[in-house]
C-alpha cells in the first residue's frame, strides 16, 4: 500500500507515551445491567474464553453497541492529560493518521452524494491499557475496537504486529494494507452507528429469544463492517489508482481467513460451533469484503437483507 500522498488526519489522540494504565485497579468492561447478555451486548465471540484467547482479539472484537449506558464513572470522568493530539510523526502513527484521513474523505464523498453530512470518528492510540470512556477499560488484549457512544476507535498498535506474527495474516509490506483494512472495518462500525444500524440491532438483540439468535444478528453487523471496509478500498483505489500494491488484497483475505470464527474455533478446540459465531466464518468474511471491494456501494452491503450470508 502506498500512502505517501494520504491526507493526514488530526483526529488522533496519542496516549502511547502514557505506558498503560488509564485508571485505577479493578477494571472490567462495562456490562450495563446484565453482564454478557443479549441486551447490553459486548460484541465478542463467546468462543474465545473456551480456548484461552480473549475473543476481543478479533478484528472489531470489542465493539460495544451501546456502551452499556452504565459504564463505571471512573471511565467517563477521567480524561487523559498527557495525550498528544494531532497527527503523529512516527512511521506507524503517521500511517494510521493517513489512513483515517482517507477514510474520512471517501466516506464524506459518499455521504454528500446522498445529501447527508458526515463526521468521522476519532482514533485513540494507546499501549497496554487506557481509559476507554463510556465503553470501559481499553486493553491491548481486546484488539482494535469502536466505541459507539464516544464515536472513537481504540488501537494498541502492537496488535498489527500480532496480525503478522501470531495470526499470520500478512507479511512484509502487505501488512500496511492489512492495517488499513482493520481500521476501515472499525470505521465501518462508525458508519453503522451514524446510519442508526447499531442501535436497531441492539433492540433486536434485546428481543432475541436465545444467544444463538443474538449472535446471528451480530454476525450480520460484523460482515457488513467487512463489506464497508471493501467499499472504502474500492473508492480509494479509484481516487488514488496506485495506492494498492500487488499482494495487498490477498493479504486482507488471508487476514479475514485467519480471524474467521471457524478458523479460531478449529485451531483451539478441533470443532466448530456455528451458533456461537459472532463475526462470521472465514469464507463469509472474505466474501463480504470482496463484495464491498468489487461493487463499491453501501447498498451492496445489506447483510440484513439476505438469509444467505
Amino acid at each position: 500500500m502506498r500512502y505517501d500522498d494520504f491526507r493526514r488526519s488530526d483526529d488522533i489522540e496519542d496516549r502511547r507515551d502514557e505506558g498503560g494504565g488509564g485508571g485505577g485497579g479493578g477494571f472490567g468492561l462495562p456490562m450495563g445491567g446484565g453482564g454478557l447478555g443479549i441486551g447490553t451486548i459486548i460484541v465478542l465471540g463467546l468462543i474465545g474464553y473456551a480456548f484461552g484467547i480473549d475473543p476481543r482479539i478479533l478484528i472489531g472484537g470489542a465493539e460495544i453497541l451501546t456502551g452499556g449506558g452504565q459504564a463505571p464513572s471512573y471511565q467517563t470522568d477521567r480524561q487523559s492529560t498527557s495525550a498528544k493530539r494531532g497527527a503523529p510523526t512516527d512511521e506507524m502513527g503517521s500511517m494510521i493518521s493517513g489512513i483515517l484521513g482517507e477514510i474520512d474523505d471517501r466516506w464524506s464523498e459518499i455521504f454528500q452524494a446522498s445529501g447527508q453530512n458526515y463526521t468521522g470518528p476519532k482514533i485513540v492510540l494507546f499501549r497496554n491499557a487506557t481509559n476507554g470512556g463510556r465503553c470501559g477499560m481499553a486493553q491491548s488484549a481486546m484488539g482494535p475496537f469502536y466505541c459507539p457512544p464516544d464515536k472513537q476507535i481504540f488501537l494498541d498498535t502492537a496488535f498489527f504486529r500480532e496480525v503478522e506474527t501470531r495470526f499470520r495474516g500478512c507479511s512484509g509490506s502487505s501488512c500496511k494494507f492489512t492495517t488499513a483494512y482493520i481500521i476501515a472495518h472499525e470505521a465501518g462500525h462508525h458508519i453503522q452507528n451514524l446510519l442508526g444500524i447499531l442501535p436497531r440491532v441492539q433492540r433486536l438483540q434485546q428481543q432475541a429469544g436465545s444467544k444463538a439468535e443474538a449472535n446471528a444478528l451480530q454476525v450480520k453487523v460484523e460482515l457488513q463492517a467487512d463489506c464497508l471496509s471493501g467499499v472504502w478500498t474500492n473508492r480509494e483505489a479509484k481516487k488514488r489508482p496506485g495506492f494498492l500494491e500487488p499482494g495487498d488484497i490477498e493479504a486482507a483475505l488471508t487476514t479475514a481467513t485467519a480471524i474467521g470464527d471457524d478458523t479460531l474455533q478449529r485451531q483451539a478446540t478441533g470443532r466448530v460451533v456455528p451458533d456461537s459465531f459472532t463475526h462470521g466464518s472465514a469464507a463469509q468474511r472474505k466474501q463480504w469484503f470482496m463484495t464491498g471491494y468489487q461493487q463499491g456501494t453501501v447498498q451492496a452491503c445489506n447483510t440484513f437483507g439476505t438469509s444467505n450470508l
